[in-house]
């Protein structure tokens, strides 16, 4: 049985457009090509069903969330793509999510961890993010690269979160285990959103999308 984007959507808390850009990441299995009706009802439920990230174990005050797109080509020296997508290989997801964004690295770095989201969702997590460096621009316009950033781990399968990748530092492992396929949600005007661990009101964060 299958349901439309936009019964996916209000189950899901999200927009049609940003359901679309789930699908379009192949984190969904089973979705259909084409129709109106092309939105796995078990594996909408399934999502629906996903905890949210339990932000509390982690000591900073505030955890730096990457909202990411479905994969697009780009041409550029370090990377062939941007944004998240099952049909990229480690390498080339690597390059995608670790810049250049931006941010305000020292907020990101405090976090010590990067959490991926699409449509509220944890697909992947960064870590490593101890040095970066700006394109040169000055002041707010400028975009920054964690260049010794790790790909502690992704998702192949939203509706079954298992890390496709294994990490060969313990602690990225542990990280990767506890926010892959949780919700997430996040609000902000760019690619990068700072979520608090600790929020004191149910509207300090909203959902993505939204």
């Amino acid at each position: 049985m299958f349901v439309t984007t936009g019964q996916a959507g209000t189950a899901l808390g999200c927009s049609i457009p940003t359901v679309k850009k789930l699908i379009a990441t192949g984190v969904v299995p089973g979705v259909r090509g084409s129709g109106r009706q092309v939105f796995p009802l078990a594996a909408l439920q399934l999502l629906q069903a996903r905890p949210a990230a339990d932000l509390t174990v982690f000591d900073a005050a505030e955890v730096a969330v990457l909202r990411s797109d479905a994969p697009a080509r780009v041409e550029e020296p370090d990377r062939e793509w941007i944004g998240f997508g099952t049909a990229l290989d480690e390498a080339q997801l690597l390059a995608a999510l670790s810049g250049w964004w931006r941010c305000d690295p020292a907020r990101v770095t405090a976090g010590a961890v990067l959490p991926v989201t699409v449509a509220g969702f944890v697909v992947a997590v960064l870590t490593g993010l101890t040095a970066c460096e700006a394109d040169g621009t000055a002041g707010t316009a400028g975009r920054v690269r964690f260049q010794k950033a790790r790909l502690a781990g992704y998702l192949r399968d939203l509706t079954a979160p298992a890390n496709a990748t294994t990490p060969t530092d313990p602690e990225d492992a542990r990280l990767a285990g506890l926010l892959l396929g949780t919700r997430l949600p996040s609000l902000s005007g760019g690619p990068i959103a700072y979520v608090p661990t600790r929020p004191t009101t149910t509207d300090q964060i909203a959902v993505e999308g939204e």
